[in-house]
């Protein structure tokens, strides 16, 4: 490396910090996603919901994080992530604490909706964050590394949350997980600090310079006629379809894993909740190393958005090819490693579509294309546990549920191979 192009200690300090906010933040999230499910029967009994009122519960925070993507990506873009990450954390950590004291299902409908609006931000603000502190050709890594969060907190979430709440009840479970996630808030909001707010040297600019990443409106405001204009870009396109491909099996797995292994596979809920952790060790190994193989593919010469596009589309279509043999295999011990390694595929994939996000469109455009894809990515999500459900529900068995995942799965790598070619140009 070139002696300009070296990394000064503040740079490093000023990544070390982002990324490590950017973790805690993300199993945070996916821990406060995740009490509900938890304390499913310990809710329903005391409030008396019945089980249609306690899925129309659960599934209140994905609509709403779902629909606020859109104009939270065009916010983090105009405000940028330190004050709209901070203000979404301690947004859904005042709900996530709310969750405590709710006495009716009204009132904790509320709770979870603004969970889902205050989580908004999380992943499309970390976009955002490594596209302004880190170099293109070196995005990959972080990239994996802060979007593995949201493998870890589903890892993490049996067992913290399960001593929490036969500790505590599970309403001081929701008051501790809230008075964390304002800690962390107000820890982020004091410790970080947007590209705009830092004077870099000369030196630190030219190494965050890269000659495929200039852009001669890199400080200009986002309009709203530019951001709607990213909707004319085919690329916009296949990415917001093709998430839809990765969120649909990812969601699968997240909300339907431990049904499965209790009622397909015949494992005591004890048991399940341990096997559980399993799979979701190979997808923070996938999630990782997805950004690193993009970076080493993008060393050795491949376009950026080649080498973003091409192990996504290699995590779907191994993804789905190990989700088949998990539906019919007769060994339980052989359908978690399938399910292990269809994990690990599909969380290669999700990697790699944050970090195709970094490099698809100028920095100052960054957490707007992110939204887009999220928003696509948790329409097609919501969708993977209704019919699952349905599936199920009809045949008795999760066969055809996992092998319409695979289908789906195979189509969202079509649709990166032949949508996603070229990158989104500014211009402000």
């Amino acid at each position: 490396m070139d002696v300009q192009k070296q990394k000064s200690p503040r740079l490093k300090r000023i990544q070390v910090v982002a990324l490590s906010f950017l973790m805690l933040a993300g199993i945070v999230n996916y821990l406060d996603r995740s009490t509900l499910s938890i304390a499913n029967h310990s809710v329903s009994q005391e409030l008396g919901l019945t089980a249609s009122q306690m899925g129309l519960l659960l599934s209140a925070f994905s609509l709403a994080y779902a629909f606020s993507q859109l104009p939270i990506g065009a916010m983090l873009d105009k405000f940028g992530a330190r004050v709209m990450l901070g203000a979404g954390m301690f947004i859904w950590s005042v709900a996530q604490l709310a969750g405590g004291f709710v006495g009716s299902l009204q009132q904790f409908l509320v709770a979870r909706v603004f969970l889902g609006l205050g989580e908004a931000p999380q992943f499309p603000a970390g976009a955002k964050v490594v596209s302004e502190w880190f170099a293109m050709r070196e995005r990959g890594g972080p990239t994996g590394i802060f979007v593995a969060s949201s493998t870890i907190g589903p890892a993490l979430a049996p067992p913290i949350l399960t001593i929490l709440m036969l500790s505590f009840g599970w309403r001081m479970m929701f008051v501790i997980m809230g008075v964390l996630g304002i800690a962390v808030s107000v820890g982020w909001y004091l410790f970080y600090r947007n590209r705009n707010e830092v004077e870099l040297t000369p030196s630190e600019v030219l190494y965050l310079a890269d000659d495929n990443d200039s852009d001669p409106n890199a400080n200009a405001k986002l309009t709203w006629a530019e951001w709607k204009s990213l909707f004319q870009y085919r690329t916009t396109w296949g990415m917001l379809f093709g998430f839809m491909g990765v969120i649909y099996m990812v969601w699968l797995y997240l909300t339907w894993l431990p049904a499965y292994l209790e009622h397909e596979r015949h494992l005591s809920i004890a048991r399940t909740g341990w096997v559980v952790v399993i799979p979701y060790i190979f997808g923070t190994l996938g999630m990782l190393s997805s950004g690193y193989i993009a970076d080493g593919l993008m060393k050795r010469g491949m376009p950026a958005i080649r080498s973003r596009k091409w192990p996504i589309c290699a995590g779907l279509i191994g993804a789905g090819a190990f989700t088949i043999p998990a539906a019919y295999t007769p060994s339980t011990t052989m359908a978690i490693v399938y399910i292990s390694l269809a994990m690990a595929f599909v969380n290669m994939a999700s990697g790699g579509a944050w970090a195709l996000v970094s490099v698809a469109i100028p920095r100052r455009l960054v957490a707007s294309l992110g939204s887009m894809q999220n928003f696509g990515g948790y329409l097609g999500g919501s969708l993977a546990p209704v019919i699952t459900g349905v599936v199920v529900d009809q045949t008795h068995s999760f066969v055809n549920a996992l092998l319409i995942s695979a289908a789906v799965a195979f189509a969202a790598a079509l649709v990166y191979m032949f949508v996603v070619d070229k990158p989104i140009e500014s211009h402000a």
